[in-house]
């Protein structure tokens, strides 16, 4: 009898892939299309586990669509540009380019490896200039539009390393690579106007079948508010225009604060050396949100009164490091009544605070223990607003201060423009030439792609390509004069912003995208960590708006339907090298094969859940596989008969395997098609052939169910474990191959039951079991019951009560 060998099987099953081309799929009208993605990988050497969960789940819902008749396309694709290679290149003295192809040549292996069906025709790396070049050719075309623009911009910069720096690379207000202090810098950065597509962004979230943790994040990353932007008089100086929500608090405002690099603050700068020392201070300070809600607020008087608009009354102006010019106005109007850094504030600068604001039912609140902050009070010591809630408290201020032409109603959003400029070498080049005549003027269609050059020598101190003549010196396309190339590179966010239009006509060379992107997009589902619910799936968002808008493709939102996998756990914690307790993938697939790996990934738990690791049940996943296998060629080895699908022959035993077989086909159709819950789907599966091996007729026809009970199992499992499925239908009788079967059918008629089992209990317990007509009545039902043998000899001379009979359920005799 044939042995199961995984390692042997596999590779014949992935060679036979590869030489009949079984996943490269084309466009065909008259099919339906199903485009399943999960997010690519930046090749960083070797597959985690969490990549081998994220591709797994893909791939088998990608085989179960394809057995469901449809045209199903399911590509793979590098995420080549980024930091990772630039250290990597530091580290081991070799550029980042040939690091980057290494790297991507071992994981492809990797993952044929573990037998994902992808069309590996459709491959792309993000880092080759057939790639790069269309979103260079697209911002030239978003700079005519003025989309695409240039402005100076607060950043991280670390001296040493002559870059900027991301929020999460500044640890402590030190670089996270060479420790050196970080700077906060004013430079000239290419951005994005995201902006403009704001309320389109929040509308359309509403159109697409995501997770609603998910929708929510972005709905707050852009952050759509109702507000005013008032102005506060400066006397002898510009005024000072400020944004804000709650205008019905402005009775209450008692200090205003400015950015360190508010044209005010660097004004008072000029002869004042300590107000020079603190902005310098201030120059120091990290520029994300997050570290700025954490850090200690510090702030210094300018000795600048501004007026409130609504009193008259003078308000001290203050600098503090916890506004940025980048955000807003670079001003505020502070309240420390009702806001509590504000509070924190103004109680560390003995500013004044006072109450504008009441709780509804007239309670008392005690402004020494923090502030009060709602929308549910009423409005207080606040002249003609006073008693007003917040609605009628806006309404009203909001039109006298229009009235008075001191503030407009206006919405804001905390989403701000993209800055998509980076610093650093190992990045797609910004398609720009640099004039001292002309300014930016974008790169001639005809001269793209700008090639960032990959044989180079990478020390990390700055970008080599900022020092390289060959890249830099040019001529203006407009003037002709001497000029320079842009040396910053784009954000490696605007290459994941686009591959996924992109996979569908990877081919094409002489446009971004064409015709079939139509077909293919947008995606059907895409599967990836909720780690990028705001920024990658937010630009990727945006950026097919952008391609929309350019007409490239028809449709609004890139990806219909968000499936967002957990992480993979292991002794309590997300595996991590830092911790130890990684798995390496291909140890597994070395011992086990791949299919045992698959089998245990969508086993262990359902794909939003956490998946928690277990060796023992990565061994069980394989004995089921091995014992799977020997059922399958036993009962080949004794002979099959050709399943008839019929049960007018068949006896109540062999019905009820038929009955089992075909219940198990209708659930694990459910849990494959509407609940992806394919741990479930094994499970029954597991249960079916517990019961086949406990069917112990060997008649012709009980060869013929058994035929058909492993047929429909290899079908069934063939998308989860699609080597063992391809050799086992083999032996099962079959020449073609099994991914192009349809997907098992439920036989109503085997689903048609002539007698049911029904419990029977005295006072509640369990006494014995019988087959009824599925038509039997509630009298036979009971008499049955009585009459049972079993049963007789617990209610003998006892006086029956009454008899409960749950139809096709159980009966209960209570004595």
């Amino acid at each position: 009898m044939e042995s199961y060998d995984p390692n042997a099987v596999e590779a014949d099953v992935q060679q036979y892939w590869a030489q009949s081309q079984t996943f490269e799929v084309d466009e065909d009208p008259g099919r339906d299309s199903y485009y399943c993605l999960c997010m690519f990988p930046y090749p960083s050497g070797k597959l985690h586990m969490g990549h081998v969960r994220n591709y797994t789940i893909g791939d088998v819902i990608s085989r179960f669509k394809r057995m469901q008749g449809m045209n199903v396309l399911q590509p793979m694709g590098w995420d080549a540009f980024g930091m990772p290679a630039e250290n990597a290149a530091i580290k081991n003295k070799v550029a980042p380019a040939a690091w980057t192809y290494q790297n991507i040549d071992y994981m492809r292996d990797q993952l044929k490896r573990l037998g994902f069906g992808y069309d590996w025709k459709r491959e792309l790396a993000t880092c080759k200039p057939e790639y790069y070049r269309w979103e260079q050719w697209l911002f030239t075309r978003l700079m005519e539009k003025g989309i695409a623009y240039k402005k100076t911009a607060p950043v991280n910069w670390c001296p040493v390393d002559q870059t900027v720096l991301a929020n999460e690379q500044v640890i402590e207000g030190r670089c996270w690579r060479c420790d050196t202090e970080v700077e906060r810098r004013e430079i000239a950065q290419w951005f994005l106007k995201i902006t403009d597509y704001a309320d389109e962004l929040l509308a359309d979230l509403d159109t697409v079948e995501w997770p609603e943790q998910v929708k929510t994040m972005q709905r707050n990353w852009i952050g759509r508010s109702e507000g005013m932007e008032v102005k506060f008089e400066v006397p002898g100086h510009d005024a000072l225009m400020i944004y804000t929500t709650r205008p019905d608090t402005l009775y209450g405002a008692t200090f205003m604060a400015i950015a360190a690099e508010h044209p005010l603050a660097l004004s008072s700068a000029s002869n004042n050396p300590e107000i020079a020392e603190f902005i310098d201070a201030c120059r120091n300070t990290n520029t994300s949100e997050a570290a700025l809600e954490k850090m200690e607020k510090l702030g210094y008087p300018l000795g600048i009164d501004a007026v409130n608009p609504v009193n008259g009354e003078p308000i001290p102006i203050w600098i503090a490091n916890f506004v940025l010019m980048g955000y807003g106005t670079g001003a505020i109007m502070s309240v420390p009544a009702h806001d509590q850094r504000d509070w924190e504030f103004a109680r560390k600068y003995e500013i004044e605070i006072r109450q504008v604001i009441e709780p509804a039912d007239g309670s008392k609140i005690d402004l020494d223990l923090g502030s009060f902050v709602t929308r549910e009070g009423r409005c207080c010591h606040s002249d003609i607003l006073d008693g007003l809630e917040f609605d009628a408290a806006f309404d009203c201020i909001a039109d006298r201060l229009e009235k008075q032409d001191k503030g407009t109603r206006q919405v804001n959003y905390r989403l701000r423009d993209w800055g998509v400029s980076r610093q650093r070498y190992w990045g797609a080049p910004i398609p720009v030439i640099n004039c001292t005549q002309c300014g930016p003027v974008a790169v001639p269609e005809s001269d793209l792609p700008v090639v960032l050059p990959e044989d180079i020598e990478f020390e990390g101190i700055g970008s080599p390509i900022k020092k390289m003549d060959s890249f830099k010196q040019t001529t203006c396309p407009q003037c002709g004069g001497e000029a320079e190339r842009e040396t910053d590179t784009f954000d490696t966010f605007m290459e994941s912003s686009w591959y996924q239009e992109r996979f569908s006509c990877s081919d094409q060379h002489q446009a971004m995208l064409d015709d079939r992107a139509d077909y293919w997009n947008p995606v059907d589902l895409y599967i990836g960590g909720i780690e990028h619910a705001i920024l990658h799936l937010l630009y990727a968002r945006f950026y097919h708006k952008l391609m929309r808008d350019e007409g490239l493709i028809q449709s609004s939102e890139p990806f219909k339907r968000l499936l967002t996998q957990g992480m993979v756990l292991k002794d309590g914690g997300k595996m991590s090298k830092s911790k130890g307790n990684t798995v390496d993938p291909q140890e597994l697939i070395d011992r086990y094969g791949a299919d045992t790996v698959r089998l245990f990934i969508m086993f262990a738990s359902p794909p939003e859940q956490s998946l928690d690791w277990s060796d023992s049940g990565v061994e069980g996943a394989h004995r089921f596989l091995k014992r799977f296998w020997t059922a399958v060629v036993d009962h080949q080895a004794h002979g099959s008969e050709t399943p008839t699908n019929t049960d007018a022959s068949l006896n109540d035993t062999q019905k009820a395997i038929r009955l089992k077989l075909h219940e198990t086909i209708k659930k694990v159709s459910d849990d494959f098609d509407r609940r992806l819950t394919f741990n479930t789907a094994i499970a029954a599966n597991m249960e079916l052939l517990n019961s086949v091996s406990r069917f112990q007729d060997v008649s012709p026809a009980a060869k013929a169910i058994r035929q058909e009970v492993f047929e429909n199992m290899v079908l069934m499992l063939a998308p989860i474990v699609p080597h063992i499925c391809h050799r086992l239908w083999q032996i099962l009788g079959h020449g073609d191959q099994i991914v192009d079967q349809a997907w098992p059918q439920v036989d109503e008629t085997a689903l048609v039951q002539n007698s049911i089992e029904m419990v029977i209990q005295v006072n509640g317990k369990l006494r014995a079991r019988m087959q009824i007509a599925t038509d039997e009545s509630r009298e036979s039902c009971e008499a049955k019951a009585l009459d049972n043998e079993q049963v007789t000899r617990f209610i003998d001379g006892k006086a029956v009560k009454r008899v409960i009979v749950v139809p096709n359920k159980l009966v209960n005799i209570v004595i």
